[in-house]
């Protein structure tokens, strides 16, 4: 009986000593992989993928492009300074003229 138990605990104290793992389950992608990965998430909420000379990134419609605006707050993009409406894609590309949050016309380059 006293070897039934000390048998017992020397597995229960062996598993106690399982070492833990700190590494994710799976590493994250890499050059383009993740370019692959980045697009498919993308389109899957429902962007456009766009490639510039340098850069590719995610574009999506707002839900209130051409919408009246007096200052960047009130649009889910950006306030288009010209026209006061809100724009009708994020990010804009280049540069804009856009109201800011604080009622600021300025003018916003993105490349």
């Amino acid at each position: 009986m006293r070897a039934v138990i000390l048998g017992a605990l020397t597995v229960l104290a062996l598993a106690a000593c399982k070492p833990q793992s700190n590494a994710p389950d799976a590493l994250e992608p890499v050059g383009e992989a993740r370019v692959a990965f980045d697009r498919a998430n993308c389109e899957a909420a429902g962007g456009a993928w766009r490639t510039g000379e340098r850069v590719a990134f995610c574009q999506y419609q707002t839900r209130d492009g051409g919408k009246s605006c007096t200052n960047g707050t009130q649009c889910e993009g950006a306030c288009l300074a010209r026209a006061q409406s809100c724009a009708p894609i994020r990010p804009l590309i280049g540069c804009n003229e856009v109201i800011t949050g604080a009622g600021l016309r300025v003018t916003e380059c993105v490349e």
